[in-house]
């Protein structure tokens, strides 16, 4: 079966919260990957941290891609003014994937007043500047939570505004607003406002407040392929691409369902129960029975000649052998067409 994947970052988290309460930081910190509310939740706790009550003319702040490693270097070997440390930001440098040999060299025997914050979408684990942050400091990777984790955010964060929301209004409010964490804190603001005056959002107030967003636009489409209603999956796709979604990005959103369908498809042959399926997968109970209810009508060759179809149109692609925009249609259309 295929491993579920796995995430350190609560222990890295718990690593940054402790290095803020004991005052005891490291030379330098990276926060990257795909979730960038909790990067920049990350950046701003410990820029915060780190500068305390000194002043802020002790934070130099460095992005782009045109930063000049040397003039980064000599400010870092400048001491700080009345001020315990001097705090240095780089986002968005793109040195964790072309390379700076300057700063991994640099970070091998940094100046102790100093502490680097790097902030980056993607990296290249095998980076040289990369290596020397996870050795001298700590690399914590900021992915998209899973939709356990998502809804027991979703719920602290209704419960520190004295309301109360159930977990299949979360399961709803999930589906609907999507995954992007920046944009469910935005949309919970918004739920907040509107149930002044009353203790509990429901599911018709998510209707009311929250837009149909585009991720659950493309929910909607895997839906319709796996449930094999062709023709709703093809005029959702072509609704996708009008508003100009990228086919890579539909591409991998079917690859990720199909791949679900097929670690439930396994479990389920083993007769384990729903409950413990959408435990092992990171669901929600609710999407997990979904998920047990789909494979029904599924054999397992099925659903893995779906998911190797999606493999070989992203080889196909990403080798210039085949269009994106036809790749996916020719997903949707053998996918869907597959009988019972």
């Amino acid at each position: 079966m295929a491993a579920k994947k796995t995430s350190d970052y609560p222990a890295k988290q718990r690593q940054i919260n402790e290095d803020i309460a004991t005052g005891n930081f490291k030379p330098c910190y990276l926060i990257f990957g795909e979730e960038a509310y909790l990067r920049i939740q990350n950046r701003d706790k410990l820029r915060k941290a780190l500068l305390g009550s000194g002043d802020a003319m002790n934070m130099q702040h460095y992005e782009g891609d045109s930063i000049n490693p040397g003039e980064v270097i000599d400010m870092a070997e400048t001491l700080p003014f009345f001020a315990e440390r001097r705090v240095i930001v780089i986002e968005n440098s793109g040195f964790f994937k072309k390379g700076c040999p300057e700063l991994a060299d640099y970070l091998k025997n940094q100046s102790e007043t100093t502490v680097f914050v790097f902030v980056e979408s993607n990296v290249d684990k095998r980076n040289a500047l990369y290596k020397a942050v996870s050795k001298q400091g700590l690399a914590i990777s900021c992915d998209t939570p899973d939709e356990q984790m998502l809804s027991k955010w979703v719920a602290s964060k209704i419960k520190a505004e004295n309301k109360r929301i159930s977990p299949r209004a979360i399961a709803y409010f999930i589906t609907r607003v999507g995954t992007d964490m920046s944009n469910m804190s935005n949309e919970m603001d918004k739920l907040v406002s509107y149930c002044l005056g009353r203790d509990e959002i429901t599911e018709n107030d998510i209707d009311a407040v929250c837009a149909n967003w585009l991720t659950s636009r493309i929910f909607e489409m895997t839906d319709a392929i796996t449930q094999r209603n062709q023709q709703k999956a093809i005029e959702i796709y072509y609704d996708l691409l009008a508003l100009k979604t990228a086919p890579e990005m539909i591409l991998a959103l079917i690859a990720r369902q199909f791949n679900l369908m097929l670690q439930t498809k396994e479990m389920v042959e083993k007769r384990i129960d729903s409950s413990s399926i959408a435990k092992t997968l990171g669901l929600l109970p609710f999407v997990g029975s979904k998920y047990v209810e789909l494979v029904r009508n599924y054999s397992f060759d099925d659903i893995k000649q779906s998911l190797d179809l999606c493999l070989e149109s992203d080889y196909l692609v990403k080798s210039g052998k085949l269009d994106h925009v036809i790749s996916v249609e020719m997903i949707i259309i053998k996918a869907s067409s597959r009988k019972k």
